[in-house]
């Protein structure tokens, strides 16, 4: 039985994750961590992880990149795994979750779903094949209380392909200020918020006389929920290190 902790515990993905866990019998929730300590089941909930009354075997993460610095801190302190799927974060905090992993296991990633993952290398390996021959855009979809534009899972897609073309593109976030014909050199980036939209995404290679789209869309965020379960399972037994979803498609 792996006990678990779920920081954002209050929040949408943490009651989905609680709702996801209750259903299994290898996991449960021993604790939650939210500035807003309602409870709603049958774990405490309190402000900060400093305060958790019980040491669980992973903490997963699922808040805002305020939280991070007491996070990264109690599980140094005490040697938790941590998986982190919150997003947003800017480069400082991004060098920070990666230097701790040099001392915990930490599991991080822009996008919990193993299809969304697929994508990536599905995307990378179509980068591989058509190369320069086809201009790259990006577009996604999420909902009108998501803050952070592009998503991470973009930026995750965007940097994937463009690690497969030796960094040889430069991101471009939307064109109304660019008076300008499209670039070879680009990998456009496009957001769309509305409605209850859980997370859509489309590659498109578009060459000449021929386009081929490749598409994940999620119709609940229990993909991500029992992704991030299914990686803390895995992270408890791991050395310190850096993981992500690669470990697990």
């Amino acid at each position: 039985m792996t006990n678990i902790a779920i920081c954002g515990a209050n929040g949408k993905m943490g009651k989905t994750i609680y709702n996801c866990i209750k259903e299994r019998e290898d996991c449960e929730v021993v604790a939650g961590i939210d500035m807003y300590t309602a409870q709603y089941a049958d774990f405490p909930i309190v402000e900060t992880p400093a305060q958790l009354p019980v040491k669980p075997d992973v903490i997963i993460d699922f808040s805002n990149p305020a939280v991070l610095d007491g996070l990264i801190e109690y599980c140094m302190s005490t040697g938790t795994p941590v998986v982190i799927g919150s997003t947003g974060y800017n480069e400082a905090q991004t060098a920070k979750i990666k230097s701790a992993a040099q001392h915990i296991p930490v599991f991080f990633t822009f996008n919990m779903s193993l299809g969304v993952n697929l994508l990536v290398q599905l995307a990378k390996k179509a980068a591989s094949i058509l190369g320069d021959q086809f201009d790259i855009e990006i577009v996604e979809k999420h909902h009108n209380q998501k803050v952070d534009a592009p998503s991470g899972t973009a930026i995750m897609l965007a940097d994937a392909i463009n690690e497969t073309l030796d960094n040889s593109k430069h991101f471009v976030y939307d064109r109304h200020s660019r008076r300008q014909k499209r670039e070879k050199t680009e990998i456009g980036m496009h957001s769309i918020r509305g409605g209850t939209i859980v997370g859509e995404h489309d590659v498109i290679f578009a060459g000449h006389d021929e386009v081929l789209t490749l598409s994940h869309s999620a119709a609940s965020k229990s993909v991500f929920a029992e992704g991030a379960i299914n990686a803390a399972l895995f992270l408890k037994d791991q050395p310190a290190g850096l993981y992500d979803m690669a470990k697990l498609v």
